[in-house]
């Protein structure tokens, strides 16, 4: 385990994320198993799980965010147990409470910068409603693709036009927008080199903590932890079994 000293976050801060007993194998012979005995996140924090591939983060996303439930256990976010909800309530709550930064960005290549990140807000009643208390949904984000760096002719355009660092922060914005509490970002980084990882995080984190949100990020680069206000090997918090064959 790697720890970073924390030094805007609050120990009394509570949890807005809790995993207790939670044990998840995927169907097959020779599947592994992911068991979490206790894992718990204070709200506003940045989190970085690291671990080599194969290790059992994208399992660990999937479960944090009710794309996969587990076989047993509890997963709370934001006090309501995951494992308690049908497909769709699940579905529902991530929408409004998760923005999701995927490693491969899944971004509608002929649509527009300003459609992609859009997009959130027709799924997500709740992030709608924050974004319209504060004024018009495309105002924005526009703010938030400014403040990552993409305005002017790169707002309109097809995002397969755009370059990796570009695609990469218009999917940023689309996880930002409507202030979801929690940002779940795998391995966002990994197609940067040095230079512009380290711009792209100092946008994030002033994106992030102008909204209060709470981020994971997973990443096998461990050069990346003192940017963190802790950081977790995987191998360290789950235990992974693997049948003999």
């Amino acid at each position: 385990m790697v720890d970073a000293e924390t030094t805007r976050n609050s120990t009394e801060a509570p949890d807005i994320i809790s995993m207790t007993g939670v044990s998840f194998a995927w169907p097959g012979e020779r599947s592994f198993r992911l068991t979490i005995d206790d894992f718990a996140l204070k709200q506003g924090t940045r989190t970085l799980l690291l671990g080599p591939s194969g290790s059992g983060k994208s399992t660990l996303l999937s479960l944090l965010c009710g794309i996969t439930q587990p076989d047993r256990g509890t997963i709370e976010l934001l006090g309501t147990d995951l494992t308690t909800l049908s497909s769709a309530a699940r579905d529902r709550f991530r929408a409004n409470h998760i923005g999701i930064i995927f490693q491969m960005f899944n971004l509608l290549p002929y649509g527009s910068a300003l459609d992609n990140v859009l997009l959130p807000l027709s799924f997500a009643a709740g992030r709608r409603d924050r974004v319209r208390k504060a004024g018009a949904e495309d105002q924005e984000a526009k703010r938030l693709l400014a403040a990552l760096g993409i305005e002017g002719e790169l707002l309109s355009g097809g995002t397969a036009q755009l370059s990796v660092g570009q695609q990469q922060r218009v999917a940023a914005a689309r996880a930002l927008i409507g202030a979801p509490e929690i940002i779940v970002a795998d391995e966002p980084t990994s197609a940067l080199d040095t230079a512009r990882e380290d711009a792209f995080l100092n946008l994030l984190f002033d994106q992030i903590d102008a909204a209060s949100s709470t981020l994971i990020m997973v990443s096998h680069d461990e050069s990346l932890a003192p940017r963190f206000d802790q950081a977790l090997n995987l191998t360290d918090l789950i235990a992974k079994e693997v049948p003999a064959a």
